[in-house]
């Protein structure tokens, strides 16, 4: 058996593995550098006596003895023994790797669990300041021309029909590629208004054959590709904007016309409202994900709960000979219709692939994103308003 310590060989002195012993330093020998390092116990350090069996006979040379016989020099000047100066280098060496082939290991730091971030808020997906400043704005532009002279009112209403067919054309030939004729359903637009508020009912519908035959002769000055579906979309969009806006030209040719356009105005914009506030602010389920993501439930539950409360009160102080279970019928009427008419022009816009409409109204978008829930209400409010107090 090999009873040599770390594997020495028999008959071998530790100076041809390790290196001359008395030297005091724990670097190793090049036998050494390649050996285990959890296998390595410091050398005890030893008088010079004479060289070790083994070693090389002679004096020491070189500068590392010359530094250190040096440094033992200055440690016995200062009252020190070898013992205490052999202790001191051995400390000194520990503060760092002890052999060549070690790194120094740094300081296990525990790391630090990140704090979680705060909840976000829930906010309002358009600028509340902007839709805010419109809003005022339209309100006061409405009321003013429709309680100071209303035939300045079917102006406006002309004005915004020409735009919100401006809009429409246009988004549909950018996404799709549909040329619907914007000139005649411009002029035809603005026309069919008009004859609605000056001849009743049977001027609008006059008026909007007129406009459909316009679209159709208009369309044949280009070639045919694409005939049918332009003409398709130039009538449905001459349906779609003058001719349901003229149901509010109708309503105001009668005696208390203001009163009932106000009371039409004030139901629909009070249930996009309640169906705003009651949905930003307790909405869970949702009602139409596939055509509008931030419609729930609870926000039509909240439109129709504010309508009808607005229909009671509109009723009741608007209108002639009104009472307020006509109120109820007539709030409920129009947050079922506004609720339509908004999931319509959003699944218009997501077949388009577009969010808004245009971007005429700071905060609200373009015409058409304010009148889709007021176009399908307008015939609603003007049916059910002469099934209760008359067309006079």
């Amino acid at each position: 058996m090999n009873d040599s310590p770390w594997g020495a060989r028999p008959g071998a002195g530790y100076a041809g593995e390790w290196g001359t012993p008395d030297q005091g330093s724990l670097s190793a020998g090049p036998a050494y550098e390649g050996h285990d390092a959890q296998q390595t116990r410091p050398m005890p350090i030893v008088p010079e006596t004479g060289p070790v069996p083994g070693s090389e006979p002679g004096p020491r040379t070189g500068r590392g003895a010359d530094d250190r016989e040096d440094r033992m020099r200055g440690a016995a000047s200062a009252g020190q023994s070898e013992g205490q100066y052999a202790g001191q280098s051995f400390a000194a060496a520990g503060s760092g790797p002890l052999f060549r082939d070690e790194k120094q290991q740094e300081p296990m730091s525990t790391p630090s669990t990140p704090a979680p971030p705060p909840p976000e808020k829930k906010r309002a997906g358009r600028d509340l300041r902007a839709a805010i400043g419109v809003g005022v704005g339209l309100g006061a532009l409405v009321g003013a021309s429709l309680f100071i002279w209303p035939p300045v009112f079917v102006g406006v209403i002309a004005v915004a029909v020409v735009v919100g067919l401006w809009e429409l054309t246009s988004r549909l030939e950018e996404r799709k590629g549909i040329k619907a004729p914007l000139v005649p359903l411009a002029v035809g637009g603005a026309a069919m208004v008009v004859a609605g508020y000056v001849r009743g009912p049977e001027g609008a519908w006059v008026a909007m054959a007129l406009t459909a035959l316009a679209v159709l002769v208009w369309r044949m000055t280009e070639p045919p590709e694409g005939y049918l579906k332009d003409v398709t979309a130039g009538v449905f969009a001459a349906f779609y904007v003058p001719f349901l806006a003229t149901f509010v030209a109708l309503m105001l040719k009668a005696e208390d016309g203001p009163e009932r356009v106000l009371t039409f105005l004030l139901l629909t914009v009070v249930s996009d409202t309640g169906a705003y506030a009651v949905g930003w602010r307790f909405g869970k389920h949702k009602l139409a994900p596939r055509i509008s993501p931030g419609k729930t439930r609870e926000g039509l539950l909240g439109a129709i709960a504010f309508a009808m409360a607005a229909g009671v009160l509109c009723m009741t102080f608007l209108i002639d000979g009104g009472t307020w279970w006509q109120g109820v019928l007539l709030g409920l009427a129009v947050a079922a219709s506004a609720t339509l008419g908004d999931l319509g022009e959003s699944m218009i816009k997501r077949d388009l692939g577009i969010k808004d409409m245009g971007t005429l109204l700071p905060g609200h978008g373009g015409i058409m994103d304010r009148l889709d829930s007021l176009l399908p209400t307008a015939p609603v409010v003007w049916l059910l308003l002469v099934i209760f107090v008359g067309s006079a």
